[in-house]
């Protein structure tokens, strides 16, 4: 059995990257594809954009393993995309801090990656790709030091590098 790794932080910390590149080095992880209720042109993570009503309906019929709202979104993780578990592959999920204690719930083994970097470079990262508002940052940069519940085993690594050093952390913290 494979083992689930929920990935957690705060917008701009470069979870993304990091799990593209720790995808891309090591094939036999997954990185479980979510739906989100924004259109699939958006960029970031690979996902499956849809409206409200197609969520809505999906997740009616019991489609998500998980689920959960934020920044005004809806995020479903299918329970297809956590099939790997079952072949031994570990499954990467880019997940929300705000929704740690239901997926903990739902799957008591899973282990929390904090990706952390400090603020000034949070700041320059969600100013570089452009998508939010000044008063957006301001506010994701305000809600960056969500606590974590402190029923969760949790490993924090540093994303305040170069991609490849983050990457090579991500990595060594799967393997740790």
């Amino acid at each position: 059995m494979g083992r689930l790794f929920v990935i957690v932080g705060p917008s701009g910390v470069g979870k993304d990257t990091l799990l593209a590149g720790a995808v891309a080095a090591d094939p036999r992880l997954h990185w479980a594809r979510r739906v989100i209720t924004r259109p699939a042109s958006a960029g970031g993570e690979p996902f499956e954009g849809v409206d409200e009503a197609t969520f809505a309906a999906r997740l009616a019929r019991g489609d998500f393993a998980l689920h959960w709202q934020a920044h005004g979104l809806s995020y479903g993780v299918p329970k297809a995309e956590l099939a790997a578990l079952s072949q031994g592959r570990d499954v990467l999920l880019n997940g929300s801090r705000a929704a740690l204690a239901n997926a903990q719930a739902a799957f008591p083994g899973l282990i929390v990656l904090h990706i952390i970097a400090p603020l000034d470079i949070l700041a320059e990262r969600l100013a570089t790709r452009g998508r939010e508002s000044r008063a957006e940052i301001g506010a994701r940069l305000a809600r960056a030091n969500h606590a974590l519940p402190d029923s969760l085993p949790v490993v924090e690594v540093m994303n305040d590098a170069t991609p490849k050093v983050g990457i090579a952390r991500l990595l060594q913290a799967l393997r740790g």
